[in-house]
C-alpha cells in the first residue's frame, strides 16, 4: 500500500513526522483528506482537527491555522501550534472562549482579533470534546 510522509511543523520544533495512509485536515472553508498520490496541493489551515491514520490506528491533533502542501506523496504542515488531542486543557479552552467573547472589539482590527481567538478555543474544544467521546 502507498503511504504519504506527514511533517508538522510549528515555530518551536517539528512537532511530527510519521508515514500516514491517510490525512485529513482542517481547512479555513472545511475539511479536506488527503490519500496517496493525490496532486500537488497548498491550501490555507483553519483551527482545527487534524487526523492522522496509520496502519495502527488515528492520532488526532488540534492545528491552529497556517498552511498545507501536498507535492509527490509528502504532505507538509505548517501551523502556529499543534497540540495531541489528548493533551487539550479542555477547561482551560472553554475559559478562553469565554474570555474572548467578552472582548470589546471597537475596530475592526479588534473585531478579527476576536474573532480569531473564538475560533481557536471553539476548534481546541471541538477537538477535545470528540477525542473524550459523547457525554456521558
Amino acid at each position: 500500500m502507498s503511504q504519504l510522509k506527514c511533517v508538522v511543523v510549528t515555530p518551536e520544533a517539528t512537532a511530527l513526522e510519521q508515514e500516514a495512509t491517510f490525512i485529513v485536515l482542517p481547512l479555513f472553508d472545511g475539511e479536506i483528506g488527503i490519500a496517496p498520490g493525490r496532486g500537488p496541493l497548498i491550501g490555507r489551515l483553519g483551527y482545527g482537527e487534524m487526523r492522522v491514520k496509520t496502519s495502527q490506528g488515528t492520532d488526532t491533533y488540534y492545528v491552529d491555522g497556517g498552511f498545507v502542501q501536498v507535492v509527490d506523496n509528502v504532505v507538509s504542515v505548517l501551523t502556529g501550534k499543534a497540540i495531541k488531542a489528548g493533551k487539550i486543557d479542555l477547561p482551560h479552552a472553554e475559559r478562553q472562549l469565554k474570555e474572548a467573547n467578552r472582548r470589546l472589539a471597537s475596530t475592526q482590527e479588534l473585531l478579527e482579533i476576536r474573532e480569531r481567538l473564538v475560533q481557536q478555543a471553539r476548534g481546541q474544544i471541538r477537538v477535545a470534546r470528540r477525542q473524550s467521546g459523547p457525554p456521558h
